[in-house]
């Protein structure tokens, strides 16, 4: 294991200290515009801009990247970061920091997309799951401890802006300090939306409202507590839970979610988090101790729903568009992200600080309804057929390049053409996936009854539940379980034409 680590132990100690930053400074900002009075609206924009950039970044940031190479992009990225944080501390103006948090969220997408595709470099097939899962606990305990410095200081001084700077700074140190080579250019990413949603119609509406809840929360959390009475500490300490509470519930909602139809899984947690967040609007508890618990109860069941949203995308799609579909994914979601604090400021601005969760708690509704009539329009993918639960950064935002790292991405079979008359069956999910059987074999006759029609390349299951198996015709006849006709179409982004 320790063999495995310190190649890339510079880089992970680089991630820390650029998530301790975009912890502190994230947190900071709204805090500080609270005590400025700024409005909700206002403070809103924040993370609309700061969403609006990252997105531009995954998009744009691979260009800048291959043209300047990784080593000098990383440390452009780190230095505007770091001259924006201090900027900030000096310009006390709401309208200097929604521009100056657009650069933020372009500079952390490009630092975050340069960082994982030389982690992903470095990885071998071995070390990658404990790779993936080291990065993703230390972007957490990042975020987290940067959060948690809040306390220790006061917001209304210029302190934590120097913080901000210095540790921004310091994460430059590690990857120029590295003799780690250089990884391979990062590559553009590309957002088909009418090809996810064809895959999957409950991921796609599903994770843009989980982005408008998660969004808006996460702009508006801090200005929440501020209004409500909290002091700095216990804003900090809520914020910091809700980050916890979402990484500890993956697992015991992922592992439930592997056992029966992901959709339910989705709903439930989704209808815990609008009860959660509508008690918190109706009540407006005043006690710390209630308030902050019904917050973190929100935060572990809203927490959880991207990854059994994206986890149930992937059901679908085949294995070689594991990246592909899970980076749109990541893209649409923070489309989401850009619209949520957009109408959430200025709704709290006119109802108040506990409207924030009557927001998110529609949001969760809409999910719950939507999962709920979608099982009864489409048939799951059988549990001994798709891949297991992949945790996610709860709550937080990633880039693309973060999805290669992933041993589901490693697993995916390599792209190359088929032989001549071969028939080449993909199913969804990464594990015990047989070869593509060769016309005129015993296999291949008794699927298609030595039939020279070519196959569908990936399992389709039709909106009415009937599934087109690829080892039966889909020529209008009744598939084998009397669920009636099956199209014979599947989705662009779950196969490929041959």
């Amino acid at each position: 294991m320790r063999k495995n680590l310190v190649p890339v132990a510079a880089l992970l100690l680089g991630t820390l200290f650029l998530f301790l930053g975009n912890g502190l400074h994230g947190l900071l900002l709204p805090i500080r515009g609270t005590s400025e009075g700024y409005s909700a609206t206002l403070l809103g924009f924040l993370g609309t801009s700061w969403a609006t950039g990252f997105v531009a970044g995954c998009l744009t940031a691979p260009a800048i990247v291959r043209r300047a190479g990784h080593v000098r992009a990383f440390s452009i990225f780190a230095a505007v970061l770091a001259i924006i944080a201090l900027l900030t501390g000096i310009l006390v103006d709401p309208i200097w920091w929604v521009v100056l948090r657009a650069a933020t969220g372009f500079s952390t997408a490009g630092t975050s997309m340069i960082i994982e595709s030389w982690l992903n470099e470095r990885a071998t097939n071995e070390s990658r799951g404990a790779i993936f899962s080291l990065y993703i606990a230390i972007t957490l305990l990042g975020v987290v401890g940067g959060q948690l410095l809040i306390p220790f200081g006061d917001t209304n001084s210029a302190l934590f802006f120097m913080i901000c700077g210095i540790v921004y700074c310091l994460a430059m140190l590690p990857t120029l300090m590295s003799t780690a080579a250089s990884p391979a250019p990062l590559k553009q990413v590309r957002l088909d939306l009418g090809g996810l949603y064809r895959n999957s119609p409950v991921s796609f509406l599903g994770i843009l409202l989980i982005g408008i809840a998660n969004g808006a929360y996460g702009t508006l959390a801090a200005v929440f507590g501020r209004q409500a009475g909290l002091s700095d500490a216990d804003v900090a300490f809520m914020v910091s839970a809700v980050i916890f509470a979402g990484a500890i519930m993956q697992f015991p909602a992922g592992r439930l979610s592997d056992r029966m139809d992901r959709r339910y899984v989705l709903a439930g947690l989704s209808m815990v988090a609008a009860i959660a967040g509508l008690l918190i609007f109706v009540i407006e508890p005043a006690h710390v101790v209630a308030l902050v618990t019904l917050v973190a109860i929100y935060g572990a069941t809203a927490n959880a729903l991207y990854p059994i949203a994206a986890s149930h995308a992937n059901d679908f799609a085949a294995p070689e568009d594991f990246v592909k579909v899970s980076g749109g994914l990541l893209l649409l979601y923070g489309i989401g992200t850009i619209i949520g604090p957009t109408i959430g400021g200025p709704i709290m601005t006119a109802m108040g600080p506990y409207s924030l969760f009557m927001i998110t708690a529609c949001a969760h509704v809409l999910i719950a309804a939507y999962a709920m009539i979608r099982s009864r329009m489409r048939a799951p993918i059988p549990v001994d057929r798709r891949d297991s639960f992949a945790a996610t950064n709860a709550g937080l935002m990633s880039t693309p390049e973060s999805l290669k790292m992933s041993p589901r991405a490693a697993s995916a079979p390599e792209e190359a053409a088929p032989p001549a008359e071969t028939v080449q069956a993909a199913t969804p999910a990464a594990a015990d996936r047989p070869a593509a059987p060769q016309a005129g074999t015993d296999t291949a006759a008794a699927g298609a009854d030595e039939k020279p029609e070519l196959l569908p390349s990936a399992r389709a299951l039709a909106d009415d539940g009937s599934v087109n198996d690829p080892g039966h015709e889909s020529g209008g006849q009744d598939t084998p379980d009397g669920h009636g006709p099956a199209t014979g179409e599947s989705s662009p982004l779950s196969r490929e034409e041959k």
